[in-house]
């Protein structure tokens, strides 16, 4: 459940979720994006996190939350505006506080009210947004260049509000001016600069590219000059602003997320027009960030919407070093990251330009990121030098520790080994050597997985578990030989605990997730007899066993490769533990089908 811990409270303590949530319904944001038909008290639709043909996503308007069965997924109105439009939190909160037309301003402490008004803030760009596009159809250099060169259609130009920033000196900053704009708000914008002669536009004589977040404002911009000018940066960009974060910005991310989430993949490339360009030739899961230096926040944000990222980067030292960083930070995140081999001397939009089928290819021929790099490392070495064994080794071993996956590491250790001829041990003794308390961190890393991560079908059978026993106060014994962690949720382990120290209580559930157990016992159970669910809660309760244990000893099992003689010990105990647990809740669940 989202909490209103967001801090953004008004004096009489209503809070800005609530808030939202009282002019808004779910059955109505979720009926944006997924055709619901009524079915009894619910509705029901095809759920937009899958491919299926049989309805099996539900939204409760008692209730006020939705829940996906194909995928274990649900909430209520913020949680499926973040997975749908792979926003955080308070972008989700933004987005619908705009629908509901509540004022966040007012939710805020009166102490926290004297920063910028962002509302004013966006307003400025895209009043210069605005702007720059008329000016674009009176300028010649501007159309030719972006008719005639670059060959973009007017339905483009428009999708993407191209326009072009006069090179007068404070054209924009009267305009500006003029529509009641301040000189501090046109400032905090990124829209202007202090000059000699004082205040002035930050963009002159250039092509302008809007910068919009997820949702479509316009937060800044990319400007490219068109003047023969080799002084002059080819590229500049709104500084940072209260608006614009270049490590937290996706460019295009507005227009690509739905193909995205239809495709299952997206595409990083290095230019903002590369993207305007594939965009045009039908290609439209592609995004661009300011230079190639990826942050964890921007695949967080397109994780969100698919978990298969292709970098599309200049195979040189530029782009070798964005893959280096990359890698990690994608194993962090737990997306699949690879790289799209473009041919030498072409960038997307030349490719296109040839002909958009060769960029399609290229795209699909993409390559598994630490695969590429090492293909590429070891094309630029000489391996069968000591030289360039040991230079091909310390570039790729830092990159390999920092891997999430002990299993990952593990093969590429193995692939390194093969690739220079060398023992394994030899790295693996190097790499203790270049860091010595590499051992506990990827111990820590594999012990400590996030709980979200875990399983979908963990995360189904404790949900269904907990729904059968909160109903009904009889079966809960089914829960007694739990142990906590078993159940990947913090909201399913505290319903659980409550359940085992009130076991006849009837439990009113009050949080989102209680009312998804309400809802799942309403889909699934409702017309069972009694020694039916008994009959469930004993099968599902062997099966969350057994998926738990297989999970823990596939863990255990990595340990293992790295434990020392007493952890070891102490693991295997562990294992044994596991198998004597499955042992008794199996048999015990084959007597309660057999009575």
């Amino acid at each position: 459940m989202l909490e209103s811990s967001n801090g953004i409270t008004d004096t009489n303590g209503m809070d800005a979720v609530d808030e939202v949530k009282q002019r808004l319904s779910v059955e109505d944001v979720v009926g944006q994006y997924v055709q619901l038909k009524r079915a009894g008290r619910n509705f029901k639709g095809l759920s937009p996190f899958s491919n299926e043909k049989t309805p099996s996503f539900v939204v409760s308007p008692d209730k006020q939350i939705w829940h996906d069965f194909s995928s274990g997924r649900g909430g209520d109105m913020f949680s499926f505006v973040m997975e749908v439009e792979g926003l955080d939190f308070r972008a989700a909160l933004e987005h619908l506080a705009r629908q509901a037309g509540v004022d966040l301003e007012q939710f805020k402490p009166a102490g926290g009210r004297s920063g910028p008004d962002k509302k004013r803030l966006l307003a400025a760009c895209d009043a210069a947004a605005r702007f720059y596009q008329l000016q674009f159809s009176k300028n010649q250099t501007a159309l030719e260049y972006v008719f005639k060169k670059r060959q973009f259609d007017k339905e483009t130009v428009l999708a993407w509000r191209l326009g072009y920033s006069p090179n007068t000196g404070t054209a924009l900053v009267s305009y500006l001016r003029g529509k009641g704009f301040t000189e501090v708000e046109i400032k905090l914008a990124g829209l202007t600069s202090q000059r000699r002669s004082g205040l002035g536009d930050m963009f002159r004589g250039r092509l302008m590219i809007p910068l919009c977040d997820a949702t479509g404002q316009v937060i800044g911009f990319t400007a490219r000059l068109l003047a023969d000018d080799p002084q002059a940066p080819k590229y500049i960009n709104t500084p940072q602003t209260p608006l614009y974060d270049k490590s937290r910005h996706v460019f295009g991310l507005h227009h690509a997320k739905e193909a995205i989430r239809k495709a299952g993949y997206s595409v990083i490339a290095e230019g903002n027009l590369d993207v305007i360009s594939s965009y045009q030739a039908g290609v439209r899961q592609v995004v661009a960030t300011a230079g190639t230096a990826l942050t964890e926040y921007q695949l967080k944000a397109l994780s969100r919407l698919a978990g298969d990222v292709r970098l599309a980067f200049d195979a040189d030292r530029a782009g070798l070093a964005a893959t280096e960083r990359a890698i990690p930070i994608a194993s962090k995140v737990k997306i699949s990251l690879s790289v799209i081999t473009i041919p030498a001397g072409k960038d997307p939009d030349e490719l296109i330009k040839k002909d958009p089928a060769l960029w399609t290819q290229a795209i699909e021929g993409h390559e598994y990121a630490l695969d590429w790099l090492m293909a590429r490392y070891a094309a630029q070495l000489d391996l069968t030098s000591a030289q360039g064994k040991r230079q091909y080794s310390d570039i790729l071993l830092p990159v390999i520790q920092a891997l999430d996956d002990a299993v990952e590491r593990d093969h590429y250790l193995n692939a390194i080994a093969d690739k220079i001829g060398i023992n394994r041990g030899a790295l693996d003794q190097k790499m203790a050597a270049g860091n010595q308390d590499a051992t506990p961190k990827r111990l820590k890393k594999v012990v400590a997985a996030p709980l979200e991560q875990a399983p979908s079908e963990l995360v189904k059978l404790q949900d269904r578990l907990l729904a059968i026993t909160v109903q009904v106060p009889e079966l809960r014994e089914y829960l007694a030989p739990l142990e906590q962690d078993m159940l990947p949720s913090k909201d399913a382990q505290k319903i659980m605990n409550y359940l085992l120290t009130h076991p006849d209580s009837k439990m009113t559930p009050k949080t989102d997730y209680g009312k998804i157990l309400s809802l799942l016992y309403e889909e699934l159970y409702s017309g069972l007899e009694q020694s039916e669910l008994q009959y469930e809660a004993a099968r599902v309760q062997a099966r969350l066993v057994e998926q738990y244990v297989k999970h823990q000893k596939s863990k255990i099992a990595q340990e293992l490769d790295v434990a020392d003689g007493l952890h070891a010990e102490k693991l295997l105990a562990r294992a044994g533990e596991l198998d004597e647990l499955l042992r008794l809740i199996t048999k015990e669940n084959a007597r309660a089908q057999g009575s």
